[in-house]
């Protein structure tokens, strides 16, 4: 019996940032922003009645100008929607321990949020989406996870 399945890799998410974006630049000179991004999820818990809050860091990495761009415009804080794709990566830590992490390679992030409060109060600001160009995506996938510098 051969089943053929589908491979699917897309991941939205929306949240905020949990420190500032961290721009660095390849040796190759490709620029590489990554930022950690909260996601809340509320539910009320069946023994005790009470909501609690459930959070997960989620890890991700930006490619090329896009990247650029969000060093230039979110902070901590920020609140934005990414999509993307999961992707694996292994490291050596400090003490030397072999470590795994699963992040999001971001295809797009879009900045949710609203008009500085000390210009004009409540101002939407219409929300900006930053994509990248196919080259960059391309670029980004030959050049492979041992070029992230972090």
């Amino acid at each position: 019996m051969n089943i053929r399945i589908p491979e699917q890799n897309h991941v939205l998410i929306a949240g905020r940032l949990t420190r500032d974006p961290d721009l660095r630049f390849t040796q190759k000179g490709l620029p590489v922003c990554s930022f950690d991004v909260a996601v809340n999820r509320r539910y009320k818990d069946q023994a005790t009645g009470e909501w609690k809050d459930d959070v997960t860091y989620v890890p991700v990495t930006v490619w090329g100008p896009m990247g650029e761009r969000c060093r230039e415009r979110a902070k901590k804080g920020s609140p934005v929607h990414v999509e993307g794709r999961l992707a694996n990566s292994d490291y050596v830590d400090k003490t030397g321990q072999k470590r795994k992490v699963m992040r999001i390679v971001a295809r797009r992030v879009q900045f949710l949020a609203v008009a500085g409060a000390g210009e004009t109060p409540g101002a939407p600001e219409a929300a900006e989406a930053v994509e990248a160009v196919e080259t960059v995506e391309k670029a980004a996938d030959a050049s492979g996870m041992d070029e992230v510098p972090f």
